[in-house]
């Protein structure tokens, strides 16, 4: 399989991954924790079988200090003692919101209120926006053939910023 466009190479591509990694710097500010996007996007991008965006996430979360253990047992976090209450909140959220197809009542009012709990207005709107843009993000990178593998950490922020 080859990638179908280089998303990073054509100028049109170029801006909009610009832009979406913008919004990304938005959802930092809301106070929702590093560690807790990580996981969020490896998350959702293991659900998307996303190969280019679980490589990416994986690396940068491993770049930030996160643990391999914590990082080989995001798929099955229900099942694992390693992530906090909050952490799993935002996973369970990430889940119902990624898989909004299989649940016909999309995120429950259980799952939100387990979220509500941890984080604040800002943060669960930086999580809802976060969940969405990894969503957009994978579907973009398999439609496009992008492939997994290949990544360096810091080579997104700095691709983005030139």
């Amino acid at each position: 399989m080859e990638p179908r466009i280089d998303l990073m190479q054509n100028e049109f591509g170029g801006k909009l991954a610009k832009r979406m990694y913008a919004v990304h710097s938005l959802v930092q500010q809301t106070g929702l924790p590093t560690a807790t996007q990580n996981l969020v996007m490896l998350r959702a991008s293991q659900i998307n079988g996303c190969g280019n965006c679980i490589d990416i996430h994986a690396k940068e979360a491993a770049a930030e200090g996160e643990t391999t253990t914590r990082l080989n047992l995001v798929a099955g976090w229900r099942h694992s003692t390693v992530f906090t209450e909050e952490e799993q909140a935002a996973l369970a959220m990430t889940e119902e919101a990624t898989r909004l197809a299989d649940a016909s009542d999309g995120v429950s009012d259980e799952t939100w209120a387990r979220a509500a709990k941890y984080y604040d207005e800002n943060q669960l709107i930086g999580l809802v926006t976060l969940i969405a843009m990894i969503n957009a993000t994978n579907r973009m990178a398999v439609t496009l053939n992008q492939l997994g593998g290949s990544y360096e950490p810091g080579l997104m922020a700095a691709v983005v910023s030139s």
